[in-house]
């Protein structure tokens, strides 16, 4: 059999609806056993052996020529995630009109994935895919909705799921009135810190144990520190504007940003602690009631600057750390009104 290239598709005649359509999902009906499939899909039919050739004009090329005639590297990488997925059983349709009954499930997506067993008239949408480069830079607002599949130089898969999640917690601290505290170096120090802001709310670290004059100190980040002196529970020299001075003196424009994160996270009912050890901003815990009886933190945040755009390879190495400590990879993209919230997660489809 072959196909005819017009209008940007891939035409079929004969028993084309009952054999690619009906049993197999590829393109959409055009009359009687017609069909029209796109380029990508030909290309997997080529590759199969299923179709001889495709005439365009006067040209009739096979596979080879098919796959590298449009001078699209794109086209390449469309090729090999659409292959790999129809090998792992799964019916899949290219993300334009016609060949999707939901016009919503094409944005910003190359190819709509359905269910094992399932084509387009069931309604289900397992994976909506965007296919990127190794070295295509994601903008982390065009993320949320959709799976990566990132196609490395060797030519192998890696797919990320990205979606917006609920964070919320069920930590609850009564914060005391007014608690002297002072600024040291790159941090703030309560002498005389009531009991229930660090074993009850888990904020900041105790200095040492009591010593014999009863003196052990609480040492807190200036993002605690911020927010704890915004909320009234502590009074630092200064105020709350030289906590923030400070901590914009020591890491510059990136504070602003992670007090916005952390203070969104305490409103949630999340405790944030730092997540230095990880190479992420913090580490959370969503249920916290006494730090004697801490479990592991759930996830790692990692605050990003407004206008973000991911490198794959970064992602992949943030991804890859997060699950091997086993907590989920969570990205704060604050948006001068609150916090947008990104969870990317690696899976295998």
């Amino acid at each position: 059999m072959e196909g005819t290239l017009r209008d940007g598709v891939v035409h079929l005649s004969g028993n084309a609806r009952q054999q690619f359509y009906d049993a197999r999902g590829y393109g959409y009906p055009t009359g009687g056993n017609d069909i029209a499939v796109a380029p990508v899909e030909a290309a997997h039919l080529l590759f199969r052996g299923d179709l001889d050739a495709v005439v365009d004009d006067d040209r009739r090329l096979g596979f080879r020529e098919f796959l590298t005639g449009t001078g699209s590297d794109q086209f390449g990488l469309r090729f090999l995630v659409y292959a790999d997925l129809r090998a792992r059983g799964f019916y899949l349709s290219p993300a334009r009109e016609r060949w999707t009954p939901n016009s919503a499930d094409i944005e910003n997506v190359d190819f709509v994935v359905y269910p094992r067993g399932k084509g387009p008239e069931d309604g289900r949408v397992a994976y909506r895919i965007r296919v990127v480069g190794e070295r295509q830079r994601q903008p982390a607002a065009s993320l949320g909705d959709c799976t990566l599949a990132i196609v490395d130089e060797e030519s192998e898969i890696t797919y990320f799921e990205t979606g917006r999640p609920d964070v919320t917690g069920s930590t609850t601290v009564d914060l005391p009135d007014e608690v002297p505290a002072v600024l040291f170096a790159d941090r703030a120090i309560c002498w005389e810190p009531p009991e229930q802001l660090h074993d009850s709310g888990f904020y900041g670290q105790p200095l040492a144990e009591r010593n014999a004059d009863g003196i052990h100190g609480l040492q807190l980040s200036l993002v605690e520190a911020a927010q704890l002196a915004d909320a009234g529970a502590i009074d630092v020299p200064g105020g709350y504007e030289a906590v923030v001075e400070r901590g914009r003196a020591v890491e510059g424009e990136r504070f602003d940003r992670r007090l916005t994160a952390y203070s969104a996270l305490r409103e949630q009912g999340i405790v944030p602690k730092t997540g230095f050890k990880f190479g992420a901003d913090f580490r959370t815990y969503a249920d916290v009631e006494s730090v004697e009886e801490l479990s592991h933190s759930e996830r790692l945040v990692r605050v990003l600057p407004s206008g973000h755009e991911f490198a794959p390879r970064d992602l992949s190495l943030d991804i890859r750390l997060a699950h091997g400590v086993r907590k989920e990879m969570l990205f704060a993209l604050p948006d001068g009104a609150g916090i947008d919230w990104l969870a990317v997660g690696r899976i295998t489809p």
